[in-house]
């Protein structure tokens, strides 16, 4: 599903514009992408979390130049679904029959 199938599904069951969900479903994500960048977890009861995962210190390799490069430690960012969310999709057939017909 695309942002836009997104803020098209939440305007028809709610029956608020469309702009007035883009606005939101857009100041949703500024918020989140803002409130990680600072350093902030997010938590949402019933959904899931947005938290900032540390990376250890590796080295990788440059497969192109056959070299072996060091990536320092870093922060990225990780959603972690809620076990209520997880139940939900484990259960669906609708899931099921989707990944079975591709």
């Amino acid at each position: 599903m695309t942002k836009a199938e997104l803020i098209n599904t939440i305007s028809g069951k709610t029956g608020i514009d469309k702009n007035d969900v883009s606005l939101t479903v857009e100041s949703f994500f500024t918020v989140v992408k803002d409130s990680m960048a600072e350093g902030n977890d997010i938590f949402i009861r019933g959904f899931g979390s947005f938290i900032n995962k540390k990376k250890a210190r590796k080295i990788g390799r440059n497969i192109t130049k056959n070299t072996a490069i060091v990536i320092d430690e870093h922060y990225a960012p990780k959603f972690k679904p809620s076990p209520e969310f997880v139940d939900l999709i484990k259960s669906s057939t609708k899931v099921k029959a989707a990944k079975a017909a591709k």
